[in-house]
This record gives structure tokens, sequence and C-alpha cells, in this order.
């Protein structure tokens, strides 16, 4: 019994003082986190319409008598966190070939649109007949990363086989086109 009452004194004893006791210590931790928000609207690198020429080719009776259109994919890619607007205009009332004010196209004969397979940019997108004026090629495209708008630029045949283009000396008659993105 003796015996029996060392080993009940130790193992009591043993739970008593040999137990770690948990004190109170700190289980949470707190963090502010902050995100600081910019409106952004940008025409972004990738677009083709950057740097980018379209060019067209008038070599044989039948290009001047018919239609023709140079698609651009990718012509624009925007980002915006607004919805927003993109306008498109000429630099000048036409293409110039030279110096010579008679060596001019009207930039008018250029309708420009997006394709069939716009992209990914939303938004109510009108054809354009190319002006010096800004013009809305799309209209309330929503908010977004990287949105696409593949463009194509014609001339249609009404304009190729007209005193517009037809009687003009040979040469490459050019204008620069400038799109503006702008948030609503």
């Amino acid at each position: 019994m003796k015996k029996s009452f060392a080993i009940a004194a130790l193992t009591f004893g043993a739970l008593v003082f040999g137990t770690n006791k948990v004190q109170a210590q700190n289980t949470t931790a707190t963090t502010t986190v902050s995100i600081t928000l910019n409106d952004v609207i940008s025409i972004d690198a990738g677009s083709t319409a950057i740097s980018g020429a379209v060019a067209f080719n008038y070599v044989t009776a039948a290009d001047y008598n018919s239609e023709k259109t140079v698609p651009q994919a990718n012509a624009l890619k925007v980002t915006s966190t607004k919805p927003f607007n993109v306008k498109v205009k000429a630099g000048g009332a036409n293409f110039v070939h030279g110096t010579t004010s008679a060596n001019v196209i009207p930039v008018s004969v250029l309708t420009i649109k997006a394709a069939t397979a716009a992209g990914t940019m939303g938004g109510t997108k009108s054809a354009v007949v190319l002006s010096a004026a800004d013009q809305t090629l799309v209209a309330n495209a929503p908010l977004g990363s990287a949105l696409t708008l593949n463009l194509d630029y014609t001339i249609p045949a009404a304009k190729s086989s007209s005193a517009d283009i037809l009687g003009k000396p040979a040469g490459t008659y050019t204008q620069t086109v400038t799109y503006t993105a702008t948030a609503l």
C-alpha cells in the first residue's frame, strides 16, 4: 500500500508540477492594407496603330474599279477604369504627295470601321468617313483592361474610280490618323 501511495503521490506531483502552464499570449495581429486607385485611360503598347502603317496599292485597272480593304488586327488596345469613347481624325484634309497642293487626295476617300470580328472592346461602333475633325468610332465602351479593337480601312470603288484618285500623279500619298480614347 505504501508503494501504491508513493506511485500515486509521484503521479500527482508530476501532473501538478511537471505540466507547463500556457500563459496568455497574442494569438492575432491586425494590419491595415491600403489600395490607392487612380483613374486611368491608355492606348496601350501592343496597339498596331501606334507607329503603324496601312498601305493601299493601286497597280491595275481592276484595283481602281474595286473596293479595297486593309485589315489591322489589334489596331487599338485600351485600358480604362471608366467607360470611354474612341475618336478618330486625320492630321489634315488631304493625303499629300510631295509639296504641291495639286498632289492631294481628300482624306474622305477612306472609311475606318470596326472589323467583323471587332475584338474585345464593347460599345457602339460606327463606320467613320475620315476627316480632319474628331469623329466617334466607338461610343460608350465599358471599362476594362487591354480591350482590343480590330479595324478595317476601306476605300470604296466609288472613290477609287472617281476624280478623287483618278488623274493624280503617280506616287505615295500619306496622312496621319490619330485615335483618342476619352473617359466618360
